[in-house]
Formats: C-alpha cells, sequence, structure tokens
C-alpha cells in the first residue's frame, strides 16, 4: 500500500516576515512581499465524484444491465471502465474509505454509525490520525463542496446542538448541502445547509436529485466566476437509489413491460451484454440464484405484475438520477472545463439492496415493524399507481436486488462476495487520460480514490496534520492504469468484513465465508467457528462461481491465515455480530444525546430524529402543551408530531378548533381521538395520555385527551410501531414537517395557527416494554434504512 516519507505539515507555517522596517511605510528600502492566494501545484485537476447508493454492478447498462444510464455511458466512451473495482458493502464504511484513503474499520467505521461501539474499529468516529481527503485538497488551496448523503456523523452527534466535529463542514468541506442519515425522503427530505436544517419548498414538482444537481452546477458556476484559477473538489452524493425509490411518474412509463419476464431472463440477458461489452471474462458463469429465493416460474402469478412494477419503478429512478448526474457534466462542459476535469464516477456504494423483503415493500416501515399482511396482492393492486410516488415509500423485491448484482453471488450487506463489493466505476480526464472507451481489468478498491487523486493532483500525503501525526493512506493509486491496460495490478491484497461476512482478497485468489443473510431476519447467526468458507481462483473463476476449498485446502489455510493478519492490522478484530447490545447504547457503550423520562421541547424544534430523541414505543407516555389561544375555536394545526406518511403519531388541533390525538401505522391504518368540543379562548394546558395495553411489543392502547386537566375526549390505537417511525421524518413543535403524519391539517406542514406554542412536553411511564423487542429487529431495522 502507499508509504509516506515527505516529511510535509500541515497546515503550512505561516511565514513571518523578518526583512527590513521602517517608522514610516514610504521608507521601506523595498516593497514587502505580496500577500500569495493559498493554491495547489500546477496542472493540478478539478475533481468532480459522483456516488451512487444502493446500485449493484449488473444494473446499469454501462456494465451491461438493463437500466439506460446515459450519463455514465457518455463518460465511459470517453474515458475508462473499471470492471474490477469494489467496495465495502454497506454505506457508511465505503464513504469514510473513500474519503481517507484506509479501511474503514482504521477509521472506526466497521459498520453503520447507529450501532457504534467502543471498539477501536466500531467507533464512528474518525481518528484525528486520518485526515480526510476534502481537508488536505482545502488545505492545499482546493475549493471543496459536498451534495447529499453523508451518514459519517456519529448518530450521538447528529442532532441540532452537535457537536459538529465529524460533520462534512468540519471534514474539509467548505460547503455541505445533504442529509446526515442513511436514507431520505426524494420529495421531502430531511435536508442540511451547513449544519442548520432546512426545509425543501413547497413545490409538487420537486425532487432531492434534481435539486442536488441544481446546486452542484450552481457552486461550480460561482467558483469558475470568482476563482477560475483555483480548482474544485465537488463530492456528489445523491440519495438515489436507496429506498424509498421515488421517481417522477413520467421516468416510470419508459420501463413498461420490460421486466413481465422476470429476475431469472433478466439475469441471461445482463451477462450476455457483460460479456459483449468485455466487462466481464469471455468465459465468466453466471452464478446460481441462491435458495430461498423463487425462480420467476414459481411465482404465482397474482404477484407478477407487482414485482413487475417494482423494478420499473427502480429503472426509472435509476436513469433519472443518471440523467441528473449529466445536467452536471453538461454544466462543466459549457464552462469549458469538463476536460480538465477528472471525473470519477461509482455506480454504487455496495450491490443492490436486498432489504425489501421477499416480496418488496410499499411501505418499507413495514419490514421491521410488522405490518406486511396488509400489504396483500390485492392491496397492491390498489396502489400500484402509487409506488414510486410521495404516497409509498417502496423498496423492490430481493429477487430483483439479486439479479441487478449479475453475475455475482449475493447483495449489499454480503461483504464476502462481490455481489455486495463490485461496483462499476469510470474515470473520464481526456486532459491527461490518452486511451477512451476502454476497460481496466486491474482490481482495486474504494481506499484507491483519494491517494489517486493527490497523486494526479501533486499533492503530497502529509505525515501531520495540526500536530497529529498520521496513519499512513492504506490505499495504491490506480493511476498507473489510465494508460496502460496491460499494466500489473498494484493492489495485491485487501480484507473485506461486515457483520461476519467477511474474505480476502489476494494476488488473484479470494477467500470468503457468508455468515449472515441479509433479509433473513429471524435466524441467529451461528458461532464465528462454524462458518463455512470458500476459495476461488479469479483469474479463471471471474465471478466466483468454483469453489476451490475442498480441492485445495492448503491454499484456504493460507488465505484464512492472511485475513486474520490483515484483520488484527486494521482493527476488524474482535468481530462482532451482535444485535442487541449494539442497538442499546448503554450497553453498546456509546453517548446518547437524550437521556431520562422527560423531553421538554419549544417552539421552532423540527427535525429532531428518532435516534437523538426520546422513545415512546412499547410503552405509555404523556404529551402535554402549553398554548395561548386566541379566540374561541381559532386555533389549529400540529402541537407537537413525531414521524411522517410512513408512520408516527401528532397531538393536535383539528381545522375545527378540536384538540385530537392521531396515530398512523405504516402508513396503512389510521387512528384519530378528538375532543367533544373545540378548545376556547385564553391559555390552556392540553394533554395526551397513551396508555399501553402491555403484554408484548407494538401493541395498541387507550388513550385520553385532557383540556386543562379535565377529559375531554377518549379512544382507542389498536397497532403500534414496535421499533420506529422513520429514518429521515422527525419529532417537531408547532408543524409536522415532511410528509405529515396526518392528512387533515389545514395549514401546509401542520403549521400551528391561531394561537401560540409556549412549550411542549413528553412525559414516559414506567411500563417500558422495550426489552421484549427481539435484538435482531433492532439491528436490522437500523440496517434496512443505511
Amino acid at each position: 500500500m502507499s508509504s509516506q516519507s515527505n516529511g510535509v505539515s500541515l497546515p503550512k507555517p505561516d511565514q513571518v516576515y523578518s526583512g527590513p522596517l521602517a517608522f514610516d511605510v514610504r521608507e521601506l528600502p523595498e516593497r514587502l512581499p505580496a500577500i500569495e492566494a493559498k493554491r495547489p501545484p500546477r496542472g493540478a485537476p478539478n475533481v468532480l465524484i459522483m456516488l451512487l447508493d444502493d446500485v449493484g454492478f449488473g444494473a446499469s447498462s454501462t456494465f451491461g444491465g438493463p437500466i439506460h444510464t446515459p450519463t455514465a455511458e457518455r463518460l465511459a466512451g470517453s474515458g475508462l471502465r473499471y470492471s474490477r473495482f469494489h467496495t465495502t458493502s454497506l454505506c457508511s464504511p465505503t464513504r469514510a474509505a473513500l474519503l481517507s484513503g484506509r479501511n474503514h474499520h482504521a477509521v472506526g467505521m466497521g459498520h453503520i454509525t447507529e450501532t457504534a461501539t467502543p471498539a477501536p474499529g466500531y467507533r464512528s468516529t474518525r481518528p484525528n490520525s486520518a485526515t480526510p481527503l476534502a481537508e488536505i485538497l482545502r488545505q492545499n488551496g482546493y475549493n471543496t463542496a459536498q451534495f447529499g448523503k453523508c451518514h459519517e456523523v456519529p448518530v450521538w452527534e447528529s442532532g441540532p446542538t452537535g457537536p459538529f466535529d465529524h460533520w462534512p463542514v468540519n471534514s474539509g468541506f467548505e460547503r455541505f448541502f445533504g442529509f446526515i442519515g442513511g436514507e431520505t425522503n426524494q420529495f421531502t427530505p430531511a435536508l442540511v445547509d451547513g449544519t442548520s436544517t432546512v426545509e425543501p419548498p413547497d413545490d409538487p414538482d420537486y425532487h432531492l436529485m434534481t435539486d442536488l444537481a441544481d446546486r452542484t452546477i450552481a457552486y461550480v458556476r460561482e467558483q469558475q466566476s470568482l476563482t477560475p484559477d483555483k480548482p474544485f473538489f465537488a463530492y456528489l452524493a445523491p440519495g438515489a437509489t436507496h429506498t424509498p425509490h421515488h421517481v417522477p411518474r413520467a421516468w416510470i412509463h419508459k420501463y413498461k413491460g420490460q421486466f413481465d419476464d422476470g429476475w431469472d431472463a433478466l439475469r441471461e440477458r445482463s451477462i450476455a451484454r457483460q460479456r459483449e461489452l468485455g466487462v466481464v471474462a469471455a468465459d465468466c458463469e453466471l452464478t446460481r440464484r441462491p435458495d430461498g429465493i423463487a425462480a420467476w416460474a414459481d411465482v404465482p402469478a397474482e404477484w407478477r405484475p407487482i414485482l413487475s412494477r417494482q423494478m420499473e419503478v427502480y429503472a426509472a429512478f435509476l436513469e433519472y438520477a443518471d440523467t441528473e448526474c449529466g445536467r452536471v457534466l453538461d454544466a462543466l462542459e459549457e464552462l469549458g472545463v469538463l476536460d480538465d476535469t477528472l471525473v470519477l464516477y461509482i455506480i454504487g456504494d455496495n450491490g443492490a439492496s436486498a432489504e425489501g423483503g421477499l416480496n418488496g415493500a410499499y411501505m418499507i416501515t413495514t419490514a421491521s415493524n410488522g405490518g406486511g399482511e396488509y400489504e396483500t396482492p390485492q392491496f397492491w393492486q390498489e396502489h400500484l399507481s402509487e409506488v414510486g410516488g410521495p404516497r409509498a415509500y417502496n423498496h423492490y423485491s430481493v429477487a430483483w436486488a439479486h439479479a441487478l448484482c449479475a453475475p455475482y453471488q449475493w447483495t449489499k450487506q454480503v461483504a464476502s462476495h462481490y455481489g455486495g463489493t463490485r461496483n462499476g466505476t469510470i474515470v473520464h480526464w481526456p486532459a491527461r487520460i490518452r486511451a477512451s472507451g476502454e476497460v481496466r481489468t486491474q482490481w482495486h478498491h474504494v481506499i484507491d480514490v483519494a491517494p489517486t487523486i493527490l497523486e494526479l493532483a501533486g499533492i503530497a500525503e502529509p505525515d501531520t496534520v495540526n500536530g497529529v501525526t498520521q496513519v499512513p493512506m492504506q490505499g495504491v493509486s490506480f493511476a498507473y492504469s489510465f494508460d496502460d491496460a496491460d499494466a500489473d495490478e498494484r493492489h495485491h491484497t485487501q480484507y473485506f468484513e461486515l457483520m461476519g461476512n467477511r474474505g480476502i482478497y489476494h494476488r488473484g485468489w479470494t477467500a470468503v465465508t457468508k455468515h449472515r443473510t441479509p433479509w433473513d431476519v429471524v435466524s441467529r447467526p451461528h458461532p464465528f467457528d462454524a462458518d463455512v468458507w470458500e476459495l476461488y481462483d479469479t483469474t479463471s473463476d471471474w465471478s466466483q462461481a468454483r469453489d476451490l476449498s475442498a480441492e485445495q485446502p492448503a491454499k484456504l489455510a493460507e488465505l484464512q491465515q492472511l485475513f486474520l493478519i490483515e484483520a488484527v492490522r486494521h482493527n476488524v478484530l474482535p468481530l462482532d455480530d451482535r444485535a442487541a447490545e449494539r442497538m442499546n447504547p448503554e450497553i453498546a457503550g456509546r453517548p446518547t444525546l437524550v437521556t431520562g423520562d422527560r423531553l421538554r421541547l419549544y417552539p421552532g424544534m423540527k427535525r429532531l430524529g428518532e435516534n437523538v430523541a426520546i422513545n415512546v414505543k412499547n410503552r405509555s407516555y404523556s404529551v402535554t402543551a402549553e398554548v395561548e389561544v386566541e379566540t374561541d375555536g381559532s386555533a389549529s394545526g400540529a402541537l407537537v408530531a413525531q414521524g411522517g406518511r410512513t408512520g408516527g403519531w401528532a397531538l393536535l388541533v383539528t381545522d375545527g378548533g378540536r384538540l385530537a390525538y392521531h396515530y398512523n401505522y405504516c402508513g396503512l391504518r389510521r387512528a384519530t381521538i378528538e375532543s367533544s368540543a373545540p378548545i376556547a379562548a385564553g391559555r390552556h394546558q392540553l394533554r395526551a395520555e397513551f396508555g399501553y395495553d402491555g403484554g408484548g411489543i407494538g401493541r395498541g392502547g387507550s388513550v385520553t385527551l385532557f383540556v386543562d386537566g379535565s377529559a375531554v375526549g377518549e379512544g382507542r390505537v389498536e397497532r403500534t410501531h414496535p421499533l420506529y417511525f422513520s429514518f429521515d421524518e422527525g419529532l417537531d413543535v408547532g408543524l409536522d414537517s415532511g410528509m405529515p403524519v396526518f392528512e387533515g391539517y389545514a395549514a401546509p406542514r401542520g403549521r400551528f395557527g391561531g394561537g401560540s406554542i409556549l412549550w411542549a412536553q413528553i412525559d414516559l411511564g414506567g411500563d417500558d416494554h422495550n426489552h421484549l423487542v427481539p435484538p435482531e429487529a433492532h439491528l436490522q431495522a437500523a440496517l434496512i434504512h443505511q
């Protein structure tokens, strides 16, 4: 891997003037040296990284898949396709590795931030001995900006009070616009500008993908207008194509009927195109479909149009996202800087997502909260036209995910096999790369991106930053391969690990073991010692189709030993597949933002995420608001709301001025309890008491409404969320941001009017049943939404 012997320290010390002085500046014997603006070496390129989310190797047409990706094809036509480029199989780890040039465990991101533990490889806090690429470029004179998904902020630091040490604006990016968590609604996203929460416009045609492209374009135009002599580093990481699969309706029609023959036929067509394009070996085998995924021929007839529609929506989402990325390239071309910009287009931060279940999900919240029984074929048929739109929060079937990782085994989360880790990547830089339209087959990994960019910019990797000795980057620049298709590869050894799924690549060989299956939420993983290892010679077996472990046990043992060496070197050990311990902050050993049984809130609080808010699930609680009502019955709107269209609850005042409590179960079942009369003018305490039934998790409860201590209404909620409401909506006071929990507000987003809210408070009861939540379910919920 890369070595460090350059002696460079950042920041570079300010030079103190030591020349002659005079009392009067006019009497200086010589002119003072001019202040010089910081600039990188001459010829350093602009850099644009575009990283898509949850896209399998076999999805895009550029790598033989069924989905038209015109932007990727355009770049590949005058650039290079890297067909053996790898990620970590999961979101946060890949992003941390990309931006640091180090392995994900080495920078504390062995898993997602929601599962952090004190173990060095799993803390989710990047050490200050691993300064990220953006900061190195910034301190060497680059302008830097990030747009889109982050998901590298430790979960206890993700609230509006910070600390912001690990946010993009303190990780080298001068600007950030996007979202902090693992996913967000594409129509009403949970947006952050710098460190401040902002709401998307009230525009029925709004879509986050277009917004991110617009913002990237505006940034580059501004940068080139004011500092054209200064290169930029722009990082565009949209939420596309992570769930929810949201896309403007017009795009979906383009794929109507194209997947009616199912996933098996799709895989066969894909590998034929992949061989023809040369992105797999000519003799590459199509790996078999895993047990548990039905053959298309065995799918009941009533499910086939539903499953086809799921895939049509996803395909439209990917093409739409790719096309929006193309607008960014168009802007660079209009500015005359495209040829001078190093573009890296990484089509996926991991393999395709198998987190939607075997039948897919209309509301992905059902995957962990129950309620899937409501999504019957009849339900799907009645709501099929809404899939992909704002009323759904949809995800396709496991089988489509597997098909879109063709020709490889498995999917996202499976770090052991290439279905989880191989992502097609394109490099484009006509001013420097002579070759065009060619395929490169040298083996590389996402940790190689940062060293490549530094080499091409002529910037030395620093030994120390802010006085802290740096851990050398562990990636290898792949610039050597630009103009030499036959160059010997330089990334010889690479480990993989995620939740016990692990493997090792070494000079053409891979030894791998799958410890857990992403869509199996019932079975507990067996002991690590019981894992079965496989061995593949990928110089002759491109897709890991022929297991040689029985034939070459000595080679397998050699690679297993090498995995252990690399695991110790990069903080992988101790292996950790725990569920309950990692999802409980107190047991796991990480901080929490809110503690205790009471949370006092004030007007202006919005989008307080579930991970940093008080937990009202599986227990009794009360929510109280002190309000001033202007005139009899004049008040209306949300008092306190948590969650959104995918599920949640709200204490509100109806359009008729009545106090109400609304519960939304997974967007599929709703209950509203109202007071018997409107609220009179004056100051009042309004309260809802939710009495949990008990006897397990996700049960119902009784609701009683109070005005100034007097009961004014009561009713029932038959079923509640046991695990979560939303991973992108939040807790609001005085409004219901995003896609609202309650659909009947008079004002947009349920903004409270006709009075004022003085404060609101949530108090928890003593009947906490959260310990009854299966630990595997906690972990699965977190994994689905990263």
